[in-house]
């Protein structure tokens, strides 16, 4: 049997912080399952939105195609979240992701996400730029691929 060990924070190398709002809990009194979602959003659009990194090509845009989340502990308010983030794949007009969300150093919930470049006129998928493709590098695991 197979067992995949639990998501490190350490291993993602894009990291930021967010802070668990009030309005973030269910009657439960934690964090809802749609607002990791949001955390999750967070991250993704930080990264490719942070105009040093250069993701955001002019005349396109992306659209999230899929996201996939396995919820692993529960997160109360007051507090801080630790969002990760890592390329895991690189396609011809997508990228993939792996994403973390950890609280008081436990992985709260991890997911996978894919994104599409899309032509802001036409709204179809376009290929990735080479120069969009070196960028991203930095922020991809080791064993991540390009396709």
């Amino acid at each position: 049997m197979n067992v995949k060990a639990p998501p490190r924070l350490e291993d993602f190398p894009y990291r930021q912080t967010d802070n668990v709002r009030f309005g973030d809990l269910d009657p439960n009194h934690h964090v809802n399952n749609a607002t990791y979602a949001t955390y999750f959003e967070t991250s993704r659009v930080s990264l490719i939105r942070h105009p040093e990194f250069g993701l955001m090509p002019k005349g396109l845009s992306w659209v999230l195609a899929h996201l996939a989340i396995d919820f692993r502990a529960e997160v109360h308010w007051p507090g801080v979240v630790e969002l990760g983030l890592a390329v895991s794949r690189i396609g011809r007009s997508s990228v993939s992701y792996e994403q973390v969300v950890f609280h008081n150093g436990v992985c709260a919930a991890s997911a996978a996400a894919v994104t599409v470049l899309v032509d802001q006129v036409s709204r179809k998928p376009t290929a990735l730029p080479d120069d969009v493709v070196k960028k991203f590098r930095p922020w991809m695991r080791r064993e991540a691929a390009i396709a």
